[in-house]
C-alpha cells in the first residue's frame, strides 16, 4: 500500500474509534439500565433517527450505526485529501531525485514558505545537488583545461616525431617509431576527454539528426578499416529522426562501428548496422561477431579505460573510452545504451534515443 493510502485508513480508523468510544460513552451514562437486546437496531428503526418525539432505545442503536458510517466515509475522503496534501512536499522531492538520477544535477525542489520537516528534507536535498552539480562541473573543467593545456605539446611532440621519421639520414629508427605510437595515443586520449567533457556538459546545440544517415557515414567512413581487417559491414534499416547534436550523435555511431571492426574475429569478421523507428524511440543496433563474452564482463565495458579482459592493444585499439563516451552521448541525448553478448560470439550494442517529433524537421 501506498504511504497516502495507509494515512487514509489510520486517519479513518482513528474517527471510527472515537466515535465508538463516543457511542460507548453515551451508553454507560444515559442507557446503561436498558437491556442490550433492545439497542439493537432493525430496518424500522432507522427512520426514527431524524424524529426527535419518536426517539428511543432502539433508534439509538440505530443511531450509532449512522453514525459509524458516516464517520467511515469522512474519514476516508477527509484523510485521502489531507493525506494528499500533507505528502505534496515529498511527491515534489521524489520528482527531483527521478530528474537528478537522470544526470541532471541543475533541478531544484524549491519548496517555498514551509518550515516543518518536509521543508527542511527539501533544503538539505537542494543544497546536496547544489555541492554534487558544482562537483562535477569542477570535474569537468579540470577535464577540459587539462585536455586543452596537453593539445599543444602534444602537436609539437607529433610534429617533431614526424620529421624525425621523415629524415632519410637517420635511417630505421625504432624508438622514433614507437615514440610517434605512444604520442598518437595520447593525442587520441586528449581528444576522447575533451569529446566526454562536451557531452557530459550538454552544452550542445540540438537539431534534427537521421541515425540512419549517421550509420552509412561511418560505415563508409570506416569500411576501408573493415577490408584491411577482412571484415564485412551490412547496414539495413528505416529513417531514425531524433533531436541531438549531428557531430557527437555522428561520433557515437562511429565509435559503435569502430568498436564492432576492431574487436572481431581475426579473418571474415562480420559486422551489421540496423536502425529502426517506434512511436516514442528511435534505435540504432550494431552487432559484430567475435569471441564469446560473458555478461559479467560486458556489463563493464562501457565503463572508461575498460577493454575487456582479451582485447588487445593493436594500432587501431583506441584508448579504451569508445564505449563510455557513447554513453555519455546517449545520456546527453536522454537515451539509453545497451550492451548484450551474442549467444555465438560477439557483442550487440543497442542505442535508444527519443523520436523527433513528426512536425519537427
Amino acid at each position: 500500500m501506498s504511504v497516502r493510502l495507509k494515512l487514509t485508513l489510520s486517519y479513518a480508523g482513528f474517527l471510527m474509534l472515537a466515535g465508538a468510544l463516543l457511542l460507548a460513552a453515551a451508553w454507560v451514562f444515559l442507557l446503561r439500565d436498558v437491556p442490550i437486546s433492545m439497542l439493537v437496531p432493525n430496518l424500522s428503526d432507522f427512520p426514527r433517527v431524524l424524529d426527535p418525539h419518536n426517539f428511543g432505545p432502539t433508534a439509538f442503536g440505530a443511531a450509532a450505526v449512522v453514525v459509524l458510517a458516516f464517520l467511515l466515509v469522512f474519514g476516508l475522503v477527509g484523510g485521502w485529501l489531507v493525506a494528499g496534501r500533507m505528502l505534496t512536499p515529498l511527491a515534489h522531492i521524489t520528482a527531483a531525485t527521478r530528474v537528478a538520477a537522470t544526470g541532471s544535477l541543475s533541478h531544484r525542489v524549491g519548496l517555498q514558505g514551509r518550515n516543518d520537516e518536509f521543508g527542511e528534507l527539501a533544503d538539505a536535498f537542494d543544497a546536496m545537488l547544489a555541492r554534487l552539480e558544482a562537483h562535477v562541473a569542477e570535474q569537468q573543467r579540470f577535464a577540459a583545461n587539462a585536455s586543452h593545456e596537453l593539445r599543444t605539446p602534444l602537436a609539437v611532440m607529433q610534429t617533431l616525431l614526424d620529421v624525425a621519421r621523415n629524415d632519410r639520414r637517420r635511417g630505421d629508427d625504432e624508438l622514433v617509431d614507437r615514440l610517434h605510437f605512444v604520442n598518437t595515443r595520447a593525442i587520441d586520449l586528449t581528444e576522447a576527454l575533451l569529446l566526454l567533457s562536451r557531452a557530459d556538459q550538454r552544452t550542445f546545440a540540438r537539431e534534427p539528426v537521421d541515425l540512419s544517415l549517421m550509420a552509412e557515414e561511418a560505415t563508409e567512413t570506416l569500411l576501408p578499416l573493415a577490408e584491411q581487417r577482412g571484415a564485412t559491414i551490412e547496414t539495413s534499416g528505416d529513417a531514425a529522426p531524433t533531436i541531438g547534436s549531428p557531430t557527437l550523435l555522428l561520433q557515437m555511431t562511429t565509435n559503435l562501428v569502430h568498436n564492432a571492426i576492431v574487436h572481431n574475429l581475426p579473418d571474415e569478421g562480420s559486422v551489421w548496422v540496423t536502425t529502426s523507428a517506434h512511436p516514442k524511440t528511435v534505435v540504432l543496433t550494431v552487432e559484430n561477431t567475435g569471441e564469446k563474452l560473458t555478461p559479467q564482463l560486458v556489463a563493464t565495458l562501457a565503463e572508461p579505460f575498460q577493454r575487456g579482459s582479451k582485447r588487445i592493444r593493436t594500432d587501431h585499439a583506441g584508448v579504451g573510452l569508445g564505449l563510455a563516451i557513447v554513453k555519455r552521448i546517449a545520456q546527453a541525448h536522454d537515451g539509453t545504451l545497451t550492451l548484450t553478448p551474442r549467444a555465438a560470439g560477439g557483442l550487440c550494442v543497442t542505442v535508444e534515443l527519443p523520436a523527433a517529433s513528426p512536425h519537427i524537421g
